[in-house]
């Protein structure tokens, strides 16, 4: 969510945003909801003043001729504040509505494209491995290894199920308490946030694409049952499993203050997460690249209202990122995404893609993006300005520190050796318990 009063201003510069990321926005429209927005509050708020002049007038008022005079009046301005005031409501629904589709401006570097096609690699680690033999899919190696069950998970989860089992197990968890530490160690607290979660978050983050839950475009599960409220009450409030620990940790401070000495506030966040994949129907269907479920470390940043300072935050998180893939033995590249493969809020962004030789390509395993105030002035958070006082939206930023499946895919892909056998990375190795993964399974 932008500020009305930037809208109004760059129209045009934001018209441009929107066709550049190839979205959808009347910006006529919103200027001219946004003019009757105004106009109908100036009328309301004059209504309500005259009201409050009839109160007073009725109590000073000597003969019943005059009484009579003044609660006539004053019923005919409640008739045409009940008659304005339900015309306000819906007026400021379509206002919200077409509010929540304005995109955030992209900054100047960001590269102009339609696709992910056009996304512009900016960093390459090296060149990829070669194999003397001929390289197992992960598909074929965690059987092997007996560390991935890919058909048990189908017929209990269903599609894009799988159980990860053995070393398998111990590696994934390995991965997760290794970039936890790292997190610690660079000075972001460590956190266990809610993955079942109210619809502000979500919207606040920009995970809902409109102003609400669209079961039918948002990659989001919703929780169908309703649960209680203290008082034993049914809960009116919808709940959705969140597909990242992004949302939580940025509604944690929602509709709060902070002071900018405190900034800026760097969060890690451990969770499972959840994406019902709607929109990648028939992509990636083998194995574990792109799954219902998994786990995932991710970073979070709430800076004061900086832009130049957010980008320097932005690379910071996106340098510990490489950092594990190199300790962690993975070809990687890093890659700026360009305006049509950015999402709606982004400012700027960035993906960390592994190489993953079972495909044959690189895939992602982490994306970096800076949204200024977007996100925040939608969850409201704010800091007051150490030398003006004034209060200002902070910056939002977050990052994949490390996810679980595709750096496992990686891990097991590059690190295979001819007997099917995967030498662990030895950052790994305290949590596996071993140095090499042997196969059981011929």
């Amino acid at each position: 969510m932008l500020d009305i009063q930037f809208i109004r201003s760059n129209k045009e510069a934001l018209a441009k945003a929107a066709k550049d990321k190839g979205l959808a926005l009347d910006m006529d429209a919103l200027i001219a909801k946004d003019q009757e927005r105004v106009a109908l509050i100036q009328e309301i708020e004059e209504l309500k003043s005259l009201k409050n002049d009839i109160n007073e007038l009725i109590q000073a008022v000597k003969t019943d001729e005059e009484r009579a005079e003044i609660i006539a009046k004053g019923k005919e301005i409640k008739a045409k504040l009940d008659e304005q005031e339900p015309l306000f409501a819906a007026i400021k629904r379509e206002y919200d509505t077409l509010m929540a589709q304005v995109p955030n401006i992209v900054s100047p570097d960001t590269p102009l494209g339609a696709s992910d096609a056009d996304n512009v690699e900016v960093f390459n680690s090296g060149a990829v491995p070669e194999f003397a033999f001929t390289p197992r899919t992960h598909i074929e190696l965690g059987k092997m290894l007996d560390i991935l069950d890919l058909e048990r998970g189908a017929k209990v989860s269903g599609y894009r199920g799988y159980y990860l089992k053995n070393e398998g197990a111990l590696l994934v968890m390995g991965l997760m308490l290794y970039a936890t530490q790292k997190m610690v160690a660079a000075g972001y607290a460590p956190m266990i946030p809610p993955t079942l979660v109210k619809s502000f978050p979500l919207f606040g983050s920009g995970y809902f694409k409109g102003l609400e839950y669209d079961g039918e475009t948002d990659e989001i599960y919703q929780v169908a049952t309703s649960d209680k409220e203290a008082d034993g009450s049914v809960s009116k409030a919808a709940k959705f499993l969140v597909g990242t620990a992004e949302p939580s940790l940025l509604a944690y401070y929602a509709d709060e203050v902070l002071e900018e000495k405190d900034l800026p506030m760097k969060l890690s966040g451990f969770s499972q997460c959840y994406r019902s994949e709607i929109g990648s129907y028939g992509k990636d269907t083998k194995g574990m690249y792109r799954v219902h479920e998994f786990m995932k470390v991710e970073q979070v940043v709430l800076a004061p209202a900086d832009t130049e300072a957010a980008n320097k935050l932005q690379e910071e998180m996106l340098a510990i990122s490489e950092e594990m893939h190199r300790e962690l033995g993975l070809p990687y590249r890093k890659m700026q995404i360009c305006t049509g493969d950015m999402s709606a809020g982004k400012y700027r962004a960035f993906d960390l893609e592994a190489w993953m030789p079972g495909m044959n390509r690189y895939g992602e395993t982490g994306s970096a993006s800076n949204f200024l105030d977007w996100q925040s002035r939608r969850l409201n958070v704010k800091y007051t300005d150490a030398t003006t006082g004034e209060k200002k939206h902070v910056y939002m930023l977050n990052n994949t520190a490390l996810p679980s499946p595709r750096v496992f895919i990686a891990i097991l892909e590059n690190h295979q050796q001819a007997d099917g056998s995967i030498i662990v990375p030895e950052v790994l190795r305290p949590f596996v318990g071993k140095d090499r993964i042997e196969p059981k399974v011929k």
